[in-house]
């Protein structure tokens, strides 16, 4: 195993900003609407895959929302969740930790019940046969408003066991965090990990906003810290984890390319970056293929990816000792390849 692409493919990582949504393979998709009688803008697909062709963050998410249609039945959830922690396994992805978003679902009649019983089972099911850890994100959708948010934290509260962090995600402009201060503050009163996105679309000024307003534990994307040297610095001080999406961030014009990408310059200024898929089904891979590119177009070398697997335990919310055990594994890893 010479090759960077092998090196990338064997070292264990986690993956920590993934939409389970985001991986309804077109395949599925079309399996699921025949299955429950959903008419799709789709005939089959390849007609879907080709129409995966997006300007910006919204025309992505009017794609995303009708394609959520085809969920429907417990059933739905479990195919879906498991399908993806099939692939992430594939790819030696040792622990997920999985976003979904419940009013894309309670909006259209399905049941909170219906979707976190789904998307449990498969977990449960992962973990005995895939060798992979997850937790769950439960995200709120900033488009809507905090009573609707407050709404669904409510619901969720009766699955805490389940349920480790809430985030908050979808469209950043005109959405700012200080919407959903009463909702973040309940969520730290309760326990939870707490995440949002922030600098995507938004400025650095949004990731400033979102740490002093929501207090999160990490910014998800953030990729526009680098505007503001003060922000990178506290950003490197605390070592807030950022967790970047490559792929993502090219195909919704954040970076017109991704040699144009900050990632490597994030990762030399001593920022806590980290490599996810986000939403891999519609941006063309899941997180070998985001490392993978960012590595051929960036030159990332071998510390560079070994730096990245890294930040990605140490970024998780997995415990001090179970951080240390995957942390060990890729040094042994490392080590073994340097043999």
């Amino acid at each position: 195993m010479n090759s960077l692409a092998d090196f990338i493919a064997g070292i264990p990582k986690a993956e920590i900003h993934l939409h389970i949504e985001g991986t309804l393979e077109p395949e599925l998709m079309v399996t699921l609407g025949k299955r429950n009688g959903v008419s799709l803008p789709f005939p089959d697909a390849e007609t879907a895959r080709k129409a995966y062709n997006f300007s910006d963050l919204q025309s992505f998410l009017d794609i995303y929302y009708q394609a959520t249609a085809v969920l429907i039945t417990e059933e739905d959830f479990y195919d879906l969740t498991f399908a993806y922690l099939k692939k992430a396994a594939s790819q030696n992805v040792r622990h997920a930790e999985i976003f979904f978003d419940p009013q894309s679902h309670t909006n259209r009649g399905i049941t909170f019940e219906t979707v976190i019983r789904g998307i449990e089972r498969a977990v449960v099911e992962a973990h005995s046969t895939l060798n992979i850890s997850t937790k769950l994100i439960m995200c709120v959708l900033r488009h809507l408003s905090e009573k609707e948010g407050l709404k669904i934290f409510d619901k969720a509260l009766a699955w805490k066991q389940w349920i480790a962090g809430i985030g908050l995600d979808s469209s950043e402009r005109g959405n700012p965090p200080e919407k959903f201060r009463n909702l973040f503050e309940r969520a730290h009163e309760e326990g939870f990990l707490t995440v949002a996105h922030a600098g995507e679309e938004g400025s650095a000024a949004s990731i400033r906003n979102t740490l002093d307003t929501l207090h999160v534990n990490r910014i998800d994307h953030g990729v526009h810290c680098m505007e503001d040297d003060t922000l990178v610095a506290e950003l490197v001080q605390k070592q807030i984890p950022l967790t970047v999406c490559p792929l993502s961030n090219v195909r919704l014009k954040v970076f017109e390319s991704m040699k144009q990408h900050n990632l490597k310059a994030m990762l030399k200024k001593g920022l806590c970056v980290t490599v996810n898929s986000d939403d891999p089904a519609y941006f063309g891979g899941y997180v070998n293929e985001n490392y993978l590119e960012a590595a051929n177009a960036l030159h990332l070398n071998r510390n560079d990816i070994i730096q990245l697997a890294q930040n990605s335990f140490t970024a998780s919310s997995l415990s001090t000792v179970h951080k240390q055990l995957y942390l060990d594994e890729i040094d042994r890893y490392a080590s073994s390849r340097n043999a």
